[in-house]
């Protein structure tokens, strides 16, 4: 059925009419934060080789909404409860929410069920199951609904024609095929790579035979039971990693001949446009040295360093070659050799053609060509540090064309010619808006505009700004006022942290979900600040590299920078000042209030690494180099050395079963507390991993909003 309706129709749109009077609840925040994410468009993405593009309408029967570049109507095109009626017919049982799905051809969508792949005939409404897969396939990866490749334990399978084909047959569980490296640093998020036309499989399999054995204790089982995992802490054995090409055809196993230094990372595995070879970027275990080789898939002989990259302190290779449409001898690469992530053009005999962009500002991705693969689609924060904006970018002549003008974070969804983009925006007075926009960035249609679903909420005033400080550089801050701000009055404030690489917290975006315990607070009367430190992401490379050997220490500098700036502030409480941070914000938490400790009278540290030689081989010893290369820097950053020094009250959490910062830190650091005599206080979280989620996820956020209120007013 057609409806003329525009997508704006299709949005709940939430009433002002009472003014912002309801205020948040610790609970809603925390479980039921959906119920204040903006209204966006689910799953919406375009139609393969096409100019069409679907969503999903949500409601009590949601459906498939398809639309069109050339005009402002919608047709509905699947509906849940049709698609549960053949599941039920299927006795395949049902499901509660719409599918993820992907497509088998223009007419025919598929999505996954339990263990089951089914395609849904848009027209027919015929329903079929395209695959089976056993119970215990993890890790799976498919490009076309027929060749579908997955793991069971430590070894890779092939389902391909109907039936399931191992690859690997390693009875050594040390021997793992199929799965992710290197602890997913370097880009690397899978271990399975198809060829683009699905004639072969390339992926990596790792020995980790010796590497060491680290315990998780499950007490959930009676007497508790041990879980082990393999952690290679810095300086200490690391895993050994190749890369193998399974040639369908032939039901062959190749191997890249990628070399015999030992403890070496491959990373950003690409196939070559036509199939013949495989780039991967090779990484020293010092990673400072990397070179991009090129490969022959059928014989695994290495046929060409194509370039070397070399940095004194660190080269994070997190991107593959990405090929120009049209062109298989050309190809776009990420590099910050000039200290700042920019592409540039080579072809495959590793000549470098051209700098593309080039300035004081970085590249995020690339995001898609035009039909000629003339012109190349590009993210930046060329605008400004925290925003994400959509450039275009002409190959014969560098000339950059901004398609965005909207301020704040952009995300984009090419069509397959180029010619037509989804573009959905945030900002900080702007939950959400979608806008379909021609190749020129020139809007077509606007298809969603959320209303701000805390307009009935009393919520604080938030600022961006910057301040002027340590090294020259220019720190972007975020400061949320609290409900029925008097600058007249005296306020607590929370300093929110995290400080650490890859990672930006202050952005020019809609605040929302679990974020919105910053504005709780706020409400209860707090003032809670947070400033992006050297170290942090997407400011250069300098910027990030500033930190190196010696984590915890310019970032100390900055955050006591901020601190500074709050103390001039009229209307913040200076005798009661808190800080709270997770993960590498729960290092700096720590760090501050025991290197500092004269900063802060309260803190909540969770998860926190508290000595970098108890952290993992990859990113640890990109930071830091190992225990053997930089014991002073290991020294200086280990909070075990600072534990005397704590005034203030702190709160450590910490999962049980955490397997990315283990729990043995919090352990090291409450023994050394006990062992002095320091006042410190401590919770598990049992059975939790690096975050701490349902139910419990109130529990703890309740007992850090509890630790503030009953020691920082």
């Amino acid at each position: 059925m057609k409806f003329l309706r525009t997508l704006l129709l299709y949005l709940f749109v939430a009433g002002s009419v009472f003014g912002q009077t309801k205020t948040l609840q610790l609970e809603d925040v925390i479980l039921k934060g959906y119920q204040f994410y903006p209204q966006r468009l689910t799953q919406l993405q375009w139609v393969p080789g096409t100019d069409d593009f679907v969503f999903i309408k949500q409601g009590d029967d949601a459906e498939l909404v398809k639309g069109n570049v050339e005009n402002e109507t919608f047709e509905s095109i699947a509906k849940l409860s049709a698609i549960n009626s053949k599941l039920e017919a299927a006795t395949l049982g049902n499901i509660k929410s719409f599918p993820r799905i992907g497509w088998v051809n223009l007419n025919t969508i598929s999505f996954w069920k339990d263990m089951s792949l089914i395609s849904y005939n848009l027209t027919s409404g015929e329903l079929k199951i395209i695959a089976t897969l056993p119970e215990e396939a993890e890790n799976i990866e498919f490009q076309k609904e027929n060749f579908i490749a997955y793991t069971i334990g430590n070894n890779l399978f092939l389902h391909y024609s109907g039936k399931d084909i191992q690859i690997t047959s390693e009875e050594n569980s040390g021997i793992v095929s199929g799965q992710s490296v290197s602890r997913s640093e370097f880009g690397i998020r899978k271990g399975i790579f198809w060829s683009p036309d699905n004639k072969y499989l390339a992926f990596y399999q790792k020995d980790e035979s010796k590497v060491t054995k680290y315990p998780l204790v499950d007490i959930s089982t009676r007497p508790a039971s041990l879980k082990n995992i393999k952690y290679p802490m810095a300086g200490m054995t690391s895993e050994n990693v190749k890369v193998g090409v399974y040639d369908l055809q032939n039901n062959s196993i190749t191997w890249l001949q990628t070399g015999d230094e030992k403890e070496q990372y491959l990373t950003n595995v690409t196939w070559s446009p036509d199939e013949k070879s495989v780039y991967i970027a090779h990484l020293n275990r010092d990673q400072n040295h990397m070179r991009l080789v090129k490969y022959d898939a059928k014989t695994g002989a290495q046929l060409l360093t194509l370039f070397e990259e070399k940095d004194d302190k660190y080269v994070e290779p997190e991107h593959g070659p990405i090929f120009i449409p049209g062109k298989n001898n050309q190809f776009v690469w990420f590099s910050e050799r000039d200290e700042w992530r920019h592409l540039y053009l080579y072809n495959t005999n590793g000549e470098l053609i051209k700098q593309m962009t080039k300035g004081n500002w970085i590249v995020l991705d690339v995001e898609g060509f035009d039909e000629t693969g003339e012109n190349i689609y590009f993210t930046s924060t060329k605008e400004s540090p925290i925003e994400t904006q959509l450039y275009k970018l002409n190959l014969s002549n560098n000339e950059i064309k901004k398609l965005t003008t909207e301020k704040g974070t952009h995300s984009v969804s090419f069509s397959s010619n180029g010619k037509y983009v989804l573009d959905t925006y945030s900002n900080l007075t702007t939950p959400s808006v979608t806008n379909l926009k021609d190749g020129d960035g020139k809007i077509q249609h606007k298809l969603n505009e959320s209303p701000n679903p805390l307009s009935e909420y009393k919520i604080g005033e938030t600022k961006l700004f910057t301040l002027n400080g340590n090294g020259g550089y220019k720190f972007y801050c975020r400061i949320i006022l609290p409900t029925d701000f008097d600058s007249t009055k005296k306020y607590p404030a929370i300093v929110y942290v995290y400080g650490g690489p890859h990672d930006q917290l202050v952005v020019d975006n809609w605040l929302g979900g679990g974020s919105l315990w910053f504005n709780y607070m706020a409400e209860n009367g707090y003032i809670v600040f947070t400033l992006d430190n050297r170290g942090s992401d997407n400011r250069g490379l300098q910027f990030e590299q500033e930190t190196f050997r010696n984590l915890g220490t310019k970032e100390i500098e900055d955050q006591k920078l901020g601190v500074d700036y709050l103390k001039t502030l009229p209307y913040v409480d200076t005798k009661n000042l808190g800080v709270f941070g997770w993960s590498y914000g729960g290092f700096m938490t720590t760090s501050l209030m025991t290197r500092t400790p004269d900063l802060f009278k309260v803190g909540v540290a969770g998860g926190a690494v508290i000595d970098w030689s108890y952290y993992e081989v990859m990113y640890g010893e990109r930071y830091m180099d190992t225990p053997e290369q930089n014991p002073e820097g290991y020294k200086n950053s280990s909070l075990l050395n600072y534990v005397d020094s704590l005034k203030g009250k702190l709160l450590l959490v910490h999962g049980t079963m955490d397997p990315t910062v283990v729990w043995q830190n919090t352990l090291l650091f409450a023994e050394k507390a006990a062992r002095l005599g320091k006042p410190l206080d401590y919770f598990p979280y049992v059975g939790h991993g690096h975050g701490v989620r349902g139910k419990d996820a109130f529990h703890l956020y309740q007992k850090i909003t509890n630790y503030f209120n009953d020691n920082l007013k």
